[in-house]
């Protein structure tokens, strides 16, 4: 297996943070919006370096988008920013409407996503966002795992044209990608190549994926990684290449079982290549509060549940024969 090492837990939304800066110095049409989290999102460093550049609309999510939206007929690459939970549930209708129908420029970015926002609970644990975003016509939907990724993603996504849901998270995680690595919209990660199952992951389940996979190989198993960093467009070929290799699949995902990576796995294997396959999310239901480790272990996200959903579809491949 390819050792990966953790160089440093880092929050990727710092990693937004950061990226977002650099666009910032890059291109001056980057322009930035913020409904009064500006310190969660780490926007901060962006409002102090071009404050002319930095629009605070306080709690007012829906307007945001709908300047957002307004600022792209003039050119400028407007990047918006707030919890997911409000990203996504609470202006839907001007996301779709005046963003995703319109095909405008603007970036949707969303922190504090998933079980491992931890003690802030059911109400701001957005477990549906990614599903939303990704069922709308024109919208890109991005989710990385890890600080120096969701940098490199920012950067791209602000050199990409077309409306960008980007997805990342409140606690520090284990930051293990390669900072010199190229970000490429729609390109799975090849992260361990293996022969027996192919487990997919997106967004801090990577890191779980990988431990996942050196606990298997202990056991003989050889795991196919690959990071889903990009729910949509769907890299099809990656997916597809990788199952009619190990016969069978694992989708790992911070986020409702309906909706999410494991959701657009099924569908492409329904339709290209039957093989068994388990999904670990979130069945069904809202979240609660907790430690970030305690609720992935509660709602069976951690990794002794990757490796037993790995272990039990090689068996349902092997019964299949």
């Amino acid at each position: 297996m390819k050792e990966y090492i953790n160089s440093g837990s880092k929050d990727t939304r710092s990693g937004f943070g950061e990226g977002l800066l650099e666009a910032g110095r890059q291109n001056p049409d980057v322009v930035a919006l913020c409904a009064d989290l500006t310190g969660s999102l780490k926007m901060d460093a962006f409002e102090k370096q071009f404050p002319d550049r930095f629009v605070q609309v306080g709690i007012a999510e829906a307007n945001m988008v709908g300047i957002a939206a307004g600022m792209t007929i003039g050119g400028k690459i407007p990047f918006t920013g707030t919890f997911a939970n409000f990203a996504t549930g609470r202006v839907y209708d001007q996301i779709r409407q005046s963003v995703a129908y319109s095909n405008k420029n603007v970036k949707i970015c969303a922190s504090h996503a998933g079980l491992t926002l931890g003690e802030d609970g059911a109400t701001h644990q957005n477990l549906e966002d990614l599903g939303m975003m990704k069922m709308l016509p024109n919208m890109t939907v991005i989710n990385p795992c890890d600080f120096n990724q969701t940098k490199a993603a920012t950067l791209a996504v602000s050199r990409y044209n077309g409306p960008v849901y980007l997805r990342f998270g409140r606690p520090k995680w284990p930051n293990f990608t390669d900072p010199a690595a190229t970000f490429e919209i729609g390109k799975a990660l090849m992260m361990n190549p293996g022969s027996d199952v192919s487990i997919f992951a997106t967004g801090h389940m990577v890191w779980i994926a990988l431990e996942a996979c050196k606990a298997l190989g202990e056991m003989g198993v050889s795991a196919e990684v690959i990071d889903i960093h990009t729910i949509k467009p769907f890299d099809n070929e990656a997916v597809l290449a990788s199952v009619m290799k190990t016969g069978c699949a694992v989708s790992a995902e911070e986020h409702m079982r309906n909706g999410g990576l494991g959701d657009s796995i099924a569908q492409l294997l329904a339709r290209e290549f039957p093989a068994p396959m388990e999904m670990i999310a979130v069945n069904d239901t809202f979240g609660e509060s907790g430690k970030p480790e305690e609720l992935l272990k509660a709602y069976g996200l951690d990794t002794p549940n990757v490796v037993a959903a790995a272990l039990k579809v090689i068996q349902r491949k092997k019964n299949s024969r």
